[in-house]
């Protein structure tokens, strides 16, 4: 693989196309062992919910994307939220701060949205993940978070 340089592209997908697909395929994986293939057809439909921003980072010559996070935004009595959802930084570009640009374009799309908050949730063993977020300002909330599977 050629290296990768250090500039970090962020844009939102705006659809799904070869590359965008083949990176998914790829770094889905890297994210969660049980998340199922995303089909051409389910990306789609992802970007294009009106709910969803699906931010790429691409580095290199070649613009190769290298890690994606979905920001999902909706209006409930108390306000407009947001969350980051399904951050993933592929292995070979850890550590060359493509989770911080694209936290950060979160947290200015949020700011666009005028979202009373953003939220994110992050596994307890993702120190590396902890520290970034928050040095982007983050702070640990001191509330459960539950799940029903049914």
């Amino acid at each position: 693989m050629k290296p990768l340089g250090n500039h970090v592209e962020v844009t939102l997908a705006m659809q799904a196309d070869d590359a965008l697909v083949a990176a998914f395929a790829r770094l889905l994986p890297q994210l969660s062992r049980t998340a199922a293939p995303l089909s051409r057809e389910a990306l789609e439909e992802i970007i294009r919910s009106p709910s969803n921003h699906v931010f790429i980072a691409t580095m290199g010559e070649d613009r190769r994307i290298v890690g994606t996070l979905t920001l999902v935004h909706f209006r409930i009595p108390t306000g407009v939220r947001a969350w980051i959802e399904d951050v993933v930084v592929d292995e070979q570009a850890r550590g060359l701060k493509v989770g911080m640009a694209l936290t950060h374009a979160a947290i200015v799309k949020s700011r666009e949205l005028k979202a009373r908050t953003l939220d994110l949730t992050s596994n307890p063993g993702r120190l590396s993940a902890h520290h970034l977020y928050e040095s982007a300002g983050f702070i640990m909330r001191d509330t459960r978070v539950y799940r029903y599977q049914g």
